[in-house]
């Protein structure tokens, strides 16, 4: 910058160090902005999104009457629902018919039996309830409130559209919101004790057999090891391994 004249050199640094200082503020409050922020909306792994919790919650079934009868197999199904009662129920069943059933119905005393004859111990209350559709068939729900092993958010929520070029979800390269709550639900239904989700079982006793075996290779100088090396195996495509080669 050339010189000026009368001081005005100074002052017009004076003005041109407090433009940059002002574009610098600008930029800095521009990055603060929620539109411009690098930061996760959500947790980004899925089982904090959408985590497995022990909880106190019915555990229900379904039960389908053909002639006003109970078959084999709905039969089978109650008693394991009454052992599951026995694990991890308490207080009362509760089963609930369609509008039109009377209490001391055909179907009605077969469930009762059925609980009674699996060791299922609580008071069982009877009750109705009104078919939404007409056309499908009611079934005879029965339920219970117990441990239980769920997922507290609500899968089938799409908050954000990724496929958009006006929004700035998209922008950040994250998985969206509903990212692992399917998965997440269907392994909390599919496993047997809920309690495993938070705590490990206790051990077990050792198998004898193998103990024994290993004990006496060990005695005899032997590895105690087992031996893969002439196993045969036969993987998923039906190439046959033998020995580690195919």
């Amino acid at each position: 910058m050339a010189a000026l004249p009368d001081g005005r050199y100074g002052f017009a640094a004076r003005v041109l160090s407090l433009s940059f200082t002002a574009a610098a503020a600008f930029a800095q409050s521009g990055c603060g902005a929620n539109y411009a922020s690098s930061a996760p909306a959500f947790p980004g792994d899925f089982r904090e999104r959408h985590p497995i919790v022990v909880a106190s919650a019915p555990t229900s079934l379904d039960v389908f009457a053909v002639g006003g009868a109970l078959d084999t197999r709905s039969i089978e199904n109650i008693r394991a629902f009454a052992q599951r009662y026995r694990h991890y129920g308490s207080g009362d069943i509760a089963i609930l018919a369609p509008a039109g059933t009377a209490a001391n119905s055909r179907a009605v005393h077969q469930i009762r039996v059925a609980l009674a004859g699996a060791g299922a111990k609580g008071g069982v209350l009877f009750g109705t309830y009104a078919s939404p559709d007409k056309d499908a068939a009611a079934p005879i729900r029965l339920s219970f409130i117990g441990v239980k092993a769920i997922v507290p958010t609500a899968c089938g929520q799409w908050p954000e559209d990724l496929a958009s070029g006006s929004s700035v979800e998209g922008w950040k390269n994250e998985p969206y919101s509903n990212f692992g709550c399917a998965s997440q639900s269907v392994m909390a239904a599919q496993v047997d004790d809920p309690r495993d989700f938070v705590q490990p079982r206790a051990l077990g006793p050792s198998d004898v057999a193998m103990r024994t075996r290993a004990i006496e290779a060990v005695r005899n100088g032997q590895d105690p090891g087992t031996q893969w090396k002439d196993t045969v195996l036969t993987p998923i495509g039906g190439t046959q391994l033998n020995g580690g080669g195919q």
